[in-house]
């Protein structure tokens, strides 16, 4: 089987490992919602080393680290497709969230954090003070 060589193809292969494309995000795809009193973000870290995971708050900006360790140099690769390195993204967070309360939880190679609603952000009620007993005002004629 005869193969062209095509160095721009390796270097495209290259850049969309490190960083991604708008089909198929490079390293570390998240989804987030809001679940009543909470936002939960979840990350995609499939084969991350738990003990390789870093989370970070400052302010209200939350940085999620992992690494993947680099592929073994005795091994004849055939592919090698993943990501390897060390992966950081940051959330900016708003006003409205309680990042003191911050819990992650990594299982099956996902990453889980949730987050509160702070109490200050939450909807309440305002009571309005009826002036019940004081008389209306007399209508000079």
């Amino acid at each position: 089987m005869l193969m062209r060589t095509d160095p721009f193809r390796d270097l495209d292969r290259w850049t969309q490992q490190v960083f991604g494309t708008a089909v198929q995000p490079a390293a570390m795809p998240m989804d987030a919602w809001r679940d009543g009193d909470e936002f939960v973000v979840e990350f995609d870290l499939p084969g991350i080393d738990p003990d390789s995971l870093d989370l970070d708050v400052e302010r209200n900006v939350v940085t999620v680290r992992a690494s993947r360790p680099g592929l073994d140099a005795n091994r004849s690769m055939i592919a090698a497709e993943r990501p390897r390195g060390v992966f950081s993204r940051q959330l900016f967070l708003g006003e409205s969230l309680d990042t003191d309360q911050i819990r992650a939880d990594y299982r099956n190679g996902v990453l889980r954090l949730s987050i509160p609603v702070a109490e200050k952000a939450k909807p309440r009620k305002i009571e309005i003070a009826r002036d019940h007993d004081r008389e209306p005002a007399a209508i000079n004629a």
